[in-house]
């Protein structure tokens, strides 16, 4: 009696979820276009967490090299400021709408909660959009 497989989605989305740094496009053009869409999951893992982890190293680092709290904190944000801004383009571009809104972040408080809940928690657009395919396809077929 042969054993029944896996539907081809639960598969998909089993791969996606057992490698969670498989990356759909490459990092060079994660952090530096601002073309494309991107994944909540993608998000949190290169947004957040990744450019987190930079900050925290490079802040490390520069302490180790006795540069100043404040001229670190200078170097480190110039240096993550486009990719963190391309990465929130690219999630953005999913929900369907416009890389300028993330100038809502320069509004404080209400516009970096918002920017959060909309970019954090909320589902992208299913399916292809005007920015491009659904990087989630493969998973949602």
């Amino acid at each position: 009696m042969a054993l029944a497989t896996a539907p081809a989605p639960v598969d998909a989305l089993a791969d996606a979820l057992a490698d969670p740094l498989t990356e759909r496009m490459p990092l060079w053009r994660l952090f530096f276009s601002l073309r494309g869409r991107v994944s909540r999951r993608e998000f949190w893992l290169y947004g957040v967490l990744a450019l987190a982890g930079l900050a925290l190293l490079a802040h490390a680092l520069l302490g180790i090299a006795h540069v100043r709290i404040g001229t670190a904190e200078r170097i480190v944000n110039l240096l993550l400021t486009w990719p963190a801004l391309a990465v929130s383009v690219k999630r953005w571009h999913d929900r369907d709408k416009s890389g300028w809104w993330v100038l809502l972040n320069l509004v404080p408080v209400i516009g970096w909660i918002w920017a959060l809940i909309d970019n954090g928690f909320r589902r992208g657009t299913p399916g292809p959009n005007r920015f491009g395919e659904d990087p989630l396809a493969d998973a949602r077929q």
